[in-house]
């Protein structure tokens, strides 16, 4: 037997005999507001923070904040406004800690109700906590996006069929100067290379595409790549290989079969193959892929064809190649479990915080769930 498979099996026996277990908790108690995409840090004093929008609905209601928590001496504390623009929703909202130990707030500004009229915002913390003392707009230009659009796009409108007039839209928008630097807003965690660049993954509804927000000088500055083309491919999470190329997984908002889509950048984001299916479900619904510590990928997603009634923590220790360990930590009938958001804490603990929805036909009860598990706990269940 290979001496590395000998020794992952046998700490999964060791975890099944140990007990590992999974904790969860409501944030807060759910409410028929809505409550939606969430996101979680671990600041630099320890302490867990995390955000989430709340409001009437998304794009129709203007009342949408920017609502947090810390988790603090064993439980979660009241709700508190993190950012609110008077009048317009804000919304997607996206917590991280960079190399220094900045907080970051990233979120989409929807300007018109639409989600391709959102602009991107953030604020800053260089204490590493709040208070913010920083904040701006990102404006971006994605790069090549006529030329990778058209690229794509030709083949289908010369052939005809259902899919020509949609093809033709896409090509009409790239062509448009403002509907391709507007809409263009986050979901997944950030990431730093060892360069310093940092990648913000970013994708818009308009198009159906992903891009990313770079930056060279640590954020005084940002530029925008090239699009990440594909049918559907929506909310990119990244992960660093050991080699250096870059991996984006994303939701399918295309066609059947509905899969994780994938693209790969060789060149620290700034380019992005075409984003193709990969065997892993994905119902259309967002995912996030972080790399652990000791160097394997754990991937949170909804495992299915349709619907959202089904969260799996999955394994990698073949840098996403294959996972071989998965592990349900939401399977239900009904009710939806879904946009999860995930770190790896400084004691080795996996955090997932995620939206979580009555199901049908119950009262609405819309809030946020947070649990926390060792990876061995996944590994329980080869």
């Amino acid at each position: 037997m290979n001496p590395t498979l000998a020794v992952i099996l046998l700490l999964s026996a060791a975890a099944a005999a140990s007990g590992q277990k999974i904790e969860a908790e409501m944030i807060f108690t759910p409410e028929k507001i809505h409550n939606h995409s969430s996101s979680i840090v671990e600041l630099k004093d320890g302490r867990l923070m995390v955000c989430w929008y709340r409001g009437s609905g998304e794009r129709t209601a203007d009342d949408v904040t920017i609502e947090a928590s810390y988790f603090e001496k064993g439980q979660w504390t009241p709700r508190f406004t993190l950012a609110d623009t008077p009048g317009f929703p804000d919304t997607n909202p996206v917590l991280w800690i960079d190399h220094d130990q900045r907080l970051w707030l990233f979120w989409g500004l929807v300007i018109a109700n639409e989600w391709h009229t959102s602009l991107l915002k953030f604020n800053r913390a260089d204490a590493g906590k709040l208070p913010f003392n920083w904040g701006d707009s990102i404006v971006l230009k994605p790069v090549n996006i006529v030329e990778k659009t058209q690229a794509a796009v030709d083949p289908l409108i010369k052939a005809g069929g259902p899919m020509a007039a949609r093809a033709a839209k896409l090509l009409e928008h790239a062509k448009d100067k403002y509907f391709s630097r507007m809409g263009w807003f986050t979901r997944t965690h950030p990431i730093q290379l060892a360069s310093g660049r940092i990648i913000v993954p970013l994708y818009s509804d308009g198009y159906s595409f992903g891009l990313m927000a770079l930056s060279d000088d640590n954020g005084k500055t940002w530029f925008g790549s090239e699009p990440i083309i594909g049918w559907g491919g929506v909310q990119p999470s990244v992960v660093a290989k050991k080699n250096g190329d870059l991996v984006a997984f994303m939701r399918d908002n295309g066609p059947a079969p509905k899969r994780v889509q994938v693209s790969v950048s060789k060149d620290n984001g700034m380019s992005w193959s075409f984003a193709e299916d990969i065997e892993v479900p994905n119902s259309g619904t967002s995912l996030e892929v972080i790399v652990l510590r000791d160097g394997r990928w754990l991937m949170v997603n909804n495992d299915l064809e349709k619907g959202r009634n089904s969260l799996l923590a999955s394994l990698s220790d073949d840098e996403g190649k294959t996972w071989k360990w998965n592990r349900h930590i939401e399977k239900a009938e009904a009710g939806s479990y879904h946009y999860p958001s995930v770190i790896q804490t400084r004691d080795g603990s996996i955090h997932v915080t995620y939206s979580h929805f009555a199901p049908p036909g119950q009262e609405k009860a819309e809030g946020i769930k947070h649990v926390k598990f060792p990876v061995e706990w996944v590994m329980a269940t080869p």
